[in-house]
């Protein structure tokens, strides 16, 4: 009878690894809306899930928290996202999760989730909805609970949407930042909630006044933008002043005393592209900053002014953006200077120059410009040069791979060195029940020699974690000539092949990591990127037979120079 007892009152205590048992990844997240509601809290999601797999005899290989974080898009959660790239190692065998629209409120991003889970042979599994995705009738359940989910969402945006369109109706602020305005709760008159009022900030107002009274002068949006720069003017986050900060400003009836609501739909979907015809203008309940003789004048200038630019093929200038600025580092654009020869006629020079400058004027840079011709030529003869240069592919994949061995080799005896003295621990443990069944230990002494025991594995296992994130990113191949030597051979071909100017920038972007410049102007350095998506591009894997797609089943990412 005393081992029975022992068998259930302390295995569930022990270290179980190795035993078979199923490894589960929790993952919780709560938004900030439901942060204070009972039930969604991150500390009781976790509780319940752990309790869970106690009961079913589960082993919690990692707990995955995003707090304060919306469910409306997988962007920007930095732990569903370490849940992904570990799922990808295979590292757990289920994923759980209190409620299914904890891991994602739109449908397609949950179905694509679970899809990559399945492709792991990783089961998804919901606490409070009781369903499993291993079987067809739990799949079609997920499948209903995921549109459902995102019905919640919808209808609840769209109530908060009317709401707020309501409310500027009736000359409220919505909430936001805004230059020369400051921001605070009120209590309303009409309805016992309080809401937000715009406030006229002293410090900030005059810099308003002087960008409408530049422009009105005759001053453009870059020269604005230069002046205020070097006057020492700031924008609201304390930034330098950019032309679009400059004409957004000049724009905006807010500093006449309206409110404008509703100006892009669907933002979160079509960003700037989607503008409404008839926005919500209203006379607001704050204070002007602007008076309307000035207002009218801006606008009659702007509408003298509006004609279509020149329009600017960026895709004929395939470096803007990865080739950086030498002073500041900020990415290069298309500048043009005009200058006339000795017989009169014009010539049109077109430069890399920095695009902080081109934008903000030299309060921030210079223009440090390069010429496109020459830009774009090296760089293409560099790029073809290294793709036929066998010996030089070879000695780079050498030196990168000597680097990791350099970092690894270290790592790897320091986390065999942990992961044996893990094991010493299960077998003092095992000791420890062996002397306790024999009569020389008593309860209390085995559960001081556990808890002792228990105590030390967790500093072991806060020793291993760092070790193992950084085996896991350093990648646990090493890098092949043959999939640089690939890369490089299909991009040659891709370029020669690309009908537009488009498709060479895009295929530039995604080789090159950036190019940066020396002092006296010449190309310094061109960084080739190496990663899943783009060796997936080039070599196209998963298409050919000989290759294997296991290779690139873990992230890893390369930069190298030529």
């Amino acid at each position: 009878m005393q081992v029975n007892t022992l068998d259930t009152s302390f295995l569930s205590d022990l270290d179980m690894e190795g035993n078979g048992r199923k490894r589960v990844a929790i993952y919780a997240r709560v938004s900030t809306t439901e942060q204070a509601e009972e039930g969604y809290s991150i500390d009781e999601q976790t509780r319940l899930l752990r309790q869970y797999c106690e009961r079913e005899g589960y082993e919690v290989y990692e707990e995955y928290v995003d707090r304060g974080i919306s469910g409306k898009s997988i962007k920007g959660r930095a732990s569903l996202q370490q849940l992904l790239d570990d799922a990808g190692q295979k590292l757990f065998d289920i994923v759980l999760v209190w409620k299914s629209n904890r891991l994602a409120r739109n449908i397609l991003d949950m179905l694509k989730i679970v899809d990559f889970l399945k492709r792991q042979n990783i089961a998804f599994r919901s606490y409070s909805e009781k369903y499993e995705t291993e079987t067809p009738t739990g799949k079609l359940q997920f499948n209903m609970m995921a549109v459902i989910a995102e019905f919640e969402r919808d209808n609840i945006a769209e109530n908060v949407k009317m709401g707020m369109i309501a409310r500027a109706k009736e000359g409220s602020w919505n909430g936001g930042q805004v230059l020369g305005y400051d921001s605070e709760r009120v209590q309303s008159d009409k309805r016992k909630r309080t809401m937000s009022r715009l406030v006229v900030n002293e410090k900030e107002a005059p810099t308003v006044r002087r960008i409408f009274q530049l422009y009105i002068e005759g001053h453009g949006y870059k020269a604005i933008a230069n002046t205020l720069n070097k006057e020492g003017h700031r924008t609201k986050k304390n930034n330098f002043f950019s032309i679009n900060a400059v004409k957004t400003i000049l724009m905006n009836p807010v500093y006449i005393g309206f409110i404008r609501y509703n100006v892009r739909r669907d933002w979160s979907e079509k960003r700037r592209n989607n503008i409404n015809p008839n926005p919500v203008i209203e006379k607001g309940q704050h204070a002007p900053i602007i008076d309307e003789e000035v207002w009218q004048k801006a606008q009659t200038i702007m509408k003298g002014r509006s004609r279509k630019p020149n329009r600017i093929h960026s895709g004929d200038y395939p470096l803007t953006g990865i080739m950086k600025c030498p002073v500041c580092g900020a990415g290069m654009v298309l500048g043009r200077t005009t200058n006339r020869n000795k017989d009169g006629t014009k010539r049109v020079l077109e430069y890399y120059v920095c695009g902080a400058w081109k934008n903000k004027g030299t309060a921030v840079c210079r223009s440090n410009g390069v010429r496109t011709q020459y830009a774009d030529e090296y760089v293409l003869n560099k790029m073809a040069k290294f793709a036929n240069n066998d010996v030089l592919i070879k000695d780079v994949v050498r030196k990168i791979n000597e680097g990791h061995r350099t970092i690894s080799e270290p790592l790897q005896k320091e986390y065999a060195v942990l992961k044996q003295s893990l094991g010493a621990i299960q077998s003092k443990k095992e000791k420890a029940l062996d002397l306790y069944e024999d009569g020389i230990l008593n309860k209390a002494d085995l559960m001081n020699r556990l808890a002792k025991l228990d105590e030390e594995k967790q500093q072991l296992d806060e020793r291993i974690a760092p070790v193992e994130q950084q085996l896991g990113q350093g990648g646990k191949k090493e890098l092949s000539f043959i999939m640089v030597k690939q890369v490089m051979d299909q991009f040659v071909d891709c370029y020669k092949k690309s009908i537009t100017g488009e498709q060479r920038k895009q295929l530039l972007h995604l080789l090159i990591n950036k190019i940066t410049i020396a002092d006296n102007r010449n190309i310094e350095s061109i960084k080739i990127q190496l990663n899943n998506e783009v060796v997936r591009h080039f070599t196209k894997q998963g298409e050919d037979e000989s290759s294997n797609d296991d290779d690139l089943s873990s992230p890893f990412s390369i930069v190298f120079t030529i």
